[in-house]
């Protein structure tokens, strides 16, 4: 297993420290597949799938960050945890562990299960220097895990996104932005979810984060499944956090 502890994120670094320990991340992470479980594996319910999520308490002062993480087996929760937890700087797009990731690692520190794959609300490859959130807490426990981003940081669809048919792939390309070669498939626009003749449903762009292809990262996404456009685990992940946010808030937590 590798040491991933030399990687975690220190917000009190500059930003310049900041993006040479994201090339460092993204240098040690694995963007093939090195996983034990299969997207069949996840379909069949044989698999435990940890999605993860926050919500922030804005009117707080400091600021602070409910970190949840739902963990799935199928159908079934097996565990929910948390952690909530001072943010030390604003966002900035690109360096999003350093202000989430801490959070994000003090709920995973209270998990029992050993989940064998993670979803995160976030980037995974999809990011200028390949190391989205995903990637970076993905390298830190040295765990498969994908990045579901309902925006595009970077990168390129090689066709329209535009109204597409529920399932549809498309693949992102690496642009001149990022440190990947431009042209690389660094992640996939997905269309989860599509209503004929009704309102569009903008797809997610998934990516892998560490120890999984993009191609698989895609797959995994498709077979969390669920009714709606978020994979479940990030779905209910993002559902707890949100309970969790009203209840600090009404004083019960």
């Amino acid at each position: 297993m590798t040491d991933g502890s030399r990687f975690r994120p220190d917000p009190s670094l500059s930003r310049a420290e900041m993006e040479r320990l994201q090339r460092e991340v993204a240098d040690a992470a694995v963007f093939d597949d090195d996983c034990a479980v299969t997207p069949e594996d996840v379909r069949d319910g044989e698999a435990l799938v940890a999605g993860v999520d926050q919500a922030f308490l804005v009117d707080s002062e400091p600021e602070r960050a409910v970190s949840a993480i739902v963990v799935l087996r199928g159908d079934e929760v097996i565990e929910r945890t948390h952690a909530v937890t001072e943010l030390s700087i604003p966002y900035v797009p690109g360096l999003l562990a350093f202000r989430e990731g801490g959070p994000i690692l003090a709920a995973l520190d209270e998990l029992d299960a050993e989940p064998d794959l993670y979803l995160f609300d976030g980037s995974g490859r999809i990011h200028f220097r390949e190391a989205g959130l995903a990637t970076h807490v993905g390298v830190i426990r040295d765990a498969p895990s994908v990045g579901v981003a309902k925006r595009l940081l970077c990168g390129t669809p090689r066709s329209s996104v535009e109204e597409l048919p529920e399932g549809t792939r498309v693949p992102i390309d690496a642009d001149d932005s990022m440190s990947a070669s431009e042209g690389t498939v660094v992640g996939y626009a997905y269309q989860s979810r599509q209503y004929p003749n009704s309102r569009r449903i903008n797809p997610l762009y998934v990516s892998p984060g560490h120890r999984v292809s993009a191609g698989t990262a895609v797959e995994f996404v498709a077979a969390c499944g669920g009714e709606y456009k978020l994979p479940e685990p990030t779905r209910l992940a993002d559902a707890y956090a949100d309970e969790l946010k009203e209840r600090i808030r009404d004083g019960n937590a």
